[in-house]
């Protein structure tokens, strides 16, 4: 009888040896502000991101995928929990308390969501997050000084289930007041923090969730950084950076600091058992922000729209995974529409672990995708931005949008400024087939609405919301059946 006790935890052991085994390591880095161009490899013709493309070489790039949303809280919302953001009332990032309540947000994201992390957690992961997190209140943090009597405290990253928390936390924040290079330092210091926590859990799966400060405002880069760029200076006698030089540099740090994390996995043997996720939270920003023109040089690419835009600039995102031996190598994938609301319920299912529950399942499984194979989403992707669009009228969005195959369809909720784009022959969203395609029209209006009233009420006007749709500039297509 022991004998036979004795074989059968053995087995046991095995099995869970085996099973672990297989498990990957994830390793999920998140950009901040980076656009769709921002990368050589995605076509950007003067910025040097060489490890970024090795990564893209080593695995697969993805040309068309999506964020939830064109700002950072509630992007990074539906990263973790699969689900639209704005079920959780998460509509912009979070400010102070009072800017909260003003736009009828909650002060942070549920700890008591289920989410990746609680999934991974359940799979028997070492969990992580390093950098910049965003996801409660307390804009004193950006701010760098004490926080307001009213502002308080939200829930930090342990509140979420993460093992470990490293700097940057709750926003990835201003640093000491006493160093104008914090930013400029910080994709050093987070990716020192991640080399240490795998190299403590190395003998078990890990997670580490490293969202980076960098290209955000405002950029301060050090001399050293700045030197592959000296060429862009205005002139030797210029007394100022020019806006070039500041964003290419950081981004070429940013992608320095990432490729001594990959040559760790390397040197630890490890490289080929970790699943790498490279994307950023939203779009660009736009050089009209106040304090933060400098990094309006960020690149979408061939798109129109920037952060805070439903158009393509502001939500599609460049998006790279590798996994050796488990995702295709060397390949770039044109047709796939991958969604972040996708990563929950991916990384869970190749973990192993079926996703907890949640209100609704807005992502999709696409881990099969990821493997090579090429098929079309099970159902639309949906959008909405409530607020405001600082810049250009050629960045104004509607206020919601649905994407359907080859079809983008953006509206305001009075079913005001309808417009509608075939993507495949015109990704920059100039020519609107509302007119012409009436049909397509009135079945992608229906579903957008029918998601719209699912969501929380919009907040009046008096309470910071948007302005009167009558008020967006843009042309108006006849009004939807």
């Amino acid at each position: 009888m022991i004998a036979k006790t004795l074989v059968t935890s053995l087995l046991l052991l095995c099995a869970a040896a085996t099973l672990a085994a297989e498990r990957p390591n994830i390793i999920f880095i998140l950009a901040d502000d980076l656009g769709w161009g921002d990368l050589a490899c995605y076509g950007h013709p003067q910025v040097k991101t060489p490890h970024l493309d090795r990564l893209a070489e080593q695995g697969t790039l993805f040309r068309q995928f999506y964020v939830a949303s064109p700002v950072c809280s509630p992007s990074r919302a539906a990263f973790l929990t699969g689900e639209h953001p704005a079920r959780e009332g998460i509509h912009g990032h979070f400010g102070s308390i009072a800017e909260n309540s003003e736009r009828q947000m909650p002060q942070s994201l549920a700890p008591n969501r289920p989410t990746l992390v609680s999934d991974l957690k359940r799979a028997g992961y070492a969990t992580a997050h390093i950098g910049k997190w965003h996801l409660r209140n307390n804009v004193a943090a950006i701010l760098g000084r004490e926080p307001d009597t009213d502002e308080g405290q939200g829930p930090t990253p342990e509140d979420y289930g993460f093992d470990f928390v490293g700097s940057g936390e709750p926003f990835g924040g201003a640093g000491p007041k006493d160093d104008p290079y914090y930013r400029a330092r910080s994709s050093r210091v987070f990716v020192d923090e991640a080399i240490r926590f795998i190299g403590q859990h190395s003998n078990r799966p890990f997670y580490v969730q490293l969202w980076m400060l960098l290209p955000h405002a405002r950029l301060n880069p050090l001399p050293e950084q700045l030197k592959p760029y000296a060429h862009l200076r205005p002139g030797p006698d210029f007394p100022h950076h020019s806006a070039a030089e500041l964003y290419l540099a950081s981004v070429t740090d940013m992608d320095q600091q990432i490729g001594r994390l990959l040559a760790t996995l390397d040197t630890m043997g490890i490289a080929d058992n970790t699943l790498i996720v490279f994307t950023s939270d939203n779009g660009p920003e736009d050089i009209h922000v106040v304090n933060a023109g400098h990094t309006g040089v960020g690149s979408t690419g061939p798109f129109r729209g920037r952060k805070r835009s439903l158009y393509e600039g502001g939500i599609r995102l460049p998006f790279i995974v590798r996994w050796p031996g488990q995702f295709p190598a060397g390949r770039t994938d044109d047709t796939s529409v991958i969604s972040a609301l996708d990563l929950r319920p991916t990384l869970s299912t190749v973990a192993g672990v079926v996703p907890g529950p949640g209100r609704v399942a807005d992502g999709e499984d696409v881990s099969d995708i990821l493997k090579g194979k090429a098929r079309g989403r099970t159902k639309p992707l949906f959008w909405e931005w409530r607020f405001p669009i600082i810049g250009d009228a050629v960045h104004q969005s509607p206020r919601i949008a649905v994407r359907e195959g080859d079809w983008k369809l953006l509206l305001n909720p009075d079913r005001s400024r309808v417009e509608l784009y075939a993507l495949r022959d015109d990704p920059t969203e100039l020519t609107n087939f509302a007119r012409e395609r009436p049909e397509v029209v009135a079945r992608l209006a229906t579903f957008a609405l029918s998601q719209k009233e699912q969501l929380p009420p919009d907040q009046p006007e008096s309470k910071g919301g948007p302005p009167p749709v009558s008020s967006w500039s843009g042309l108006k297509a006849p009004a939807i059946p």
